[in-house]
């Protein structure tokens, strides 16, 4: 006879940790939301400057939400991603400048250095053979292989790069006052954040050939 005592049922596994798609959405989208509804809320009235007031108050509002953004990163997911870090550092710079010169101009130009950073960064890495694109989301895509992370580099740093002249090509238009401001904004919330999640999608079946792997679980919410 055993002395082993009964130890009963095994225990029932803990549910993998969430992946706070959400959370990361609200995170990176968030700030820009911020800024847009303080510039149209803030932007009326008559005047020459009345739209460049606007757009200090909500740099100012911009500059605030990021910090809180990167609180919350660090709070809530245990780490402030590199890519957040650099867009955050570009805002509070470029955001201080807006409010030091009153011209909305960096507030334009911020974006162009974003995308040609990234540009250079994954397509470097790329022809290197380095997935830098892996580093930079630090993401728990299971299964994806180093072929797999290298050609979503190559794809986002091309993709980022197409931006990145698009970007500098209204901030020309605006120079030449053939754009307004208001219309670059409306574009660089609402057209570029829909063109990114299109480009996410078409991104699936590359991830999906080099070795995603995909739950039970996720197949039901998909």
């Amino acid at each position: 006879m055993s002395d082993q005592l009964p130890t009963g049922p095994e225990p029932i596994p803990a549910p993998p940790p969430a992946k706070h798609g959400w959370l990361n959405f609200a995170i990176d989208f968030g700030p820009l939301l911020v800024f847009f509804l303080t510039y149209k809320f803030s932007s009326g009235g008559t005047g020459a400057f009345a739209a460049t007031t606007g757009a200090i108050k909500g740099t100012v509002a911009f500059m605030a939400a990021i910090i809180v953004a990167m609180i919350v990163s660090k709070w809530k997911l245990g780490r402030i991603s590199p890519m957040l870090w650099m867009s955050s550092i570009l805002v509070l710079g470029f955001g201080a400048l807006t409010i030091w010169f009153h011209d909305e101009r960096f507030i334009v130009m911020k974006p162009t250095i974003i995308y040609a950073a990234f540009a250079v960064l994954l397509l470097g890495g790329w022809l290197l053979k380095k997935p830098m694109l892996k580093y930079l989301l630090q993401s728990a895509l299971e299964g994806v292989t180093e072929r797999g992370w290298l050609l979503l580099s190559r794809n986002w740093g091309l993709f980022f790069a197409a931006l990145g002249v698009a970007n500098h090509v209204m901030y020309e238009l605006i120079q030449a006052k053939q754009m307004s401001f208001d219309l670059w904004l409306t574009i660089k919330v609402w057209g570029v954040t829909a063109l990114s999640f299109l480009f996410t999608l078409t991104q699936v079946p590359v991830m999906l050939k080099h070795g995603l792997a995909v739950t039970e679980g996720a197949d039901k919410q998909a």
